[in-house]
């Protein structure tokens, strides 16, 4: 049993097929296992030939393809996906080693409604696990990089409810601070997996060994990042805490791109949500009528119930900045951007307007108040 089967029962039955986990990782419509058990050692010998004929033999025909249901067609992306990072880790463009595959790459894009490649999602939540489990190096701190990432989805799932509450509720709703102290148990899953990558992944393997497979690819004319853990939508819970209407034109520019390798609810989560007023709004507009001594029960309750959201997304980030600066310190990085394309500064701004709203949150309960007239 794995952390996420700890702390994700009942989420294979959601009719949405793109949390069918089980079956996704069952799935195997190219029939692929036995070819992608020897992708480390092909990698590990920089064997682009048999790379090359490994994914010409995995490319389905169209007709094939058409025939899929949802959870196959993210299956066959996941394992084409594994063999394009591949080639483009050692040098080779994989559309233009194997043309055939691009045509298969569009298809699968339209049926599942995601980008033509695979995302973090097929590389971690959706990999099968055990004997089964695709990796580009075999190593045991891969396995626990992709165990990392999949520890937080189930949280994340349960964030889009608890946010979409939030943003329809008003700081003196007694549901506020409840929907702010169940989205602060989801973000923990967060840190906790942040946690876990550093005991368990060395910054030098990332940045040496893994990054490399997570190169761009070029589909069709056009560079598509590869399954990057900065995909995982943390920006699902800044949205609606405080980034919706608190604009920085780095972070805008990182949501923007970053936005359609997520999961078709999600992009409708974040089309809905990226004009509207954020809980730090709503809170300080609330603080600022607010002329009491003391402030309303209820009112304080939301306060303090989003200053720790606020300073959960603050752990996180810190540790998050940690890591990437060793993975992207002189001595070890091979690039000078993460692979979800964000540079260590942008990380640092984030933090910054994470520390500054919740600090803005806790200034605005502890300064002093007249007594009502």
């Amino acid at each position: 049993m794995t952390l996420y089967d700890l702390v994700a029962p009942g989420l294979d039955t959601c009719a949405e097929p793109r949390y069918r986990i089980t079956e996704i990782r069952d799935a195997d419509p190219l029939g692929a296992d036995a070819l992608l058990a020897a992708l480390p050692a092909m990698n590990r010998d920089a064997d682009v030939a048999a790379l090359t004929v490994a994914l010409r033999t995995l490319v389905p025909d169209l007709d094939r393809v058409s025939e899929w249901c949802v959870i196959e067609a993210l299956a066959a992306m996941r394992d084409l996906g594994m063999l394009l990072g591949s080639l483009k880790r050692h040098g080779v463009q994989p559309v233009a080693a194997v043309p055939e595959v691009l045509p298969v790459l569009e298809e699968l894009a339209r049926r599942t409604d995601m980008v033509p490649r695979d995302t973090v999602h097929h590389y971690t939540t959706w990999n099968p696990l055990g004997p089964r489990q695709r990796m580009y190096t075999g190593h045991e701190m891969e396995a626990h990089l992709q165990e990392a990432v999949r520890m937080v989805f189930p949280s994340l799932v349960a964030a889009l409810d608890t946010c979409g509450q939030l943003a329809r509720l008003e700081p003196y709703d007694p549901g506020f601070a409840l929907a702010l102290d169940r989205t602060a148990q989801h973000v923990q899953a967060m840190v906790d997996a942040i946690d876990f990558t550093i005991a368990n992944v060395s910054p030098s393997y990332f940045a040496r060994t893994l990054r490399p497979y997570f190169e761009e690819v070029d589909v069709a004319g056009r560079d598509y990042l590869g399954p990057a853990a900065a995909q995982v939508p943390l920006w699902l819970v800044d949205l609606t805490v405080w980034q919706c209407d608190r604009p920085h034109p780095g972070y805008d520019a990182f949501l923007d791109e970053s936005v359609e390798y997520s999961l078709p609810a999600w992009r409708d989560f974040h089309a809905t949500h990226k004009g509207g007023v954020s809980a730090v709004s709503k809170l300080s507009a609330a603080l600022s009528w607010e002329t009491v001594h003391q402030l309303p029960p209820q009112l304080l309750a939301s306060a303090h119930s989003l200053a720790r959201v606020l300073r959960i997304l603050k752990t996180f980030r810190a540790r998050h900045i940690g890591i990437a600066r060793k993975a992207y310190s002189d001595e070890v990085r091979l690039y000078d951007e993460g692979s979800g394309g964000a540079p260590v500064a942008l990380l640092r701004s984030v933090l910054d307007l994470t520390r500054d709203n919740e600090t803005l949150v806790r200034q605005a309960t502890e300064r002093p108040r007249p007594s009502a007239a």
